[in-house]
């Protein structure tokens, strides 16, 4: 009966911390940002140049390339997870070291990224930032 409610409220736990997961993700810069996708669907309004088109192209290319990279090594910490966890007993501090390297991957890959949304927006004139964000208030 105890093992049966200890399962139940880890089930519940991650239930519940999944579910917030799930949900829908908050802005965290406050919209002082502009997604790639959200400049090119505007990019007639914007009045971008061929230097500005070319250099928006180009950060986001190297950004998707050093993704990509990053992406395999978040797969392979994974699957060593989940390797790590079929056997019994589990190496709790060899799934911990998997986890920390999977993470590490990920925080790569949002800095990247942010780091690539902050090129864009420094590619934009003031007139175009305010066209988004009048665009983005809609």
């Amino acid at each position: 009966m105890r093992k049966g409610l200890l399962v139940l409220l880890a089930f519940t736990c991650l239930a519940a911390t999944g579910a917030g997961a799930a949900g829908p993700k908050e802005d965290v810069f406050k919209g002082k940002l502009f997604a790639p996708n959200v400049i090119l669907e505007n990019q007639s309004e914007l009045g971008l140049s061929k230097q500005q088109f070319t250099e928006i192209r180009g950060a986001v290319v190297e950004v998707q390339g050093n993704v990509a990279e990053h992406e395999w090594d978040i797969a392979e910490a994974y699957q060593n997870i989940m390797a790590e966890l079929d056997k019994s007993p589990i190496d709790e501090t060899q799934v911990l070291e998997y986890v920390d390297a999977a993470l590490r991957a990920e925080n790569e890959v949002k800095k990247l990224q942010v780091a690539m949304l902050v090129q864009l927006k420094n590619l934009l004139t003031d007139e175009q930032i305010a066209y988004l964000e009048s665009v983005r208030d809609k």
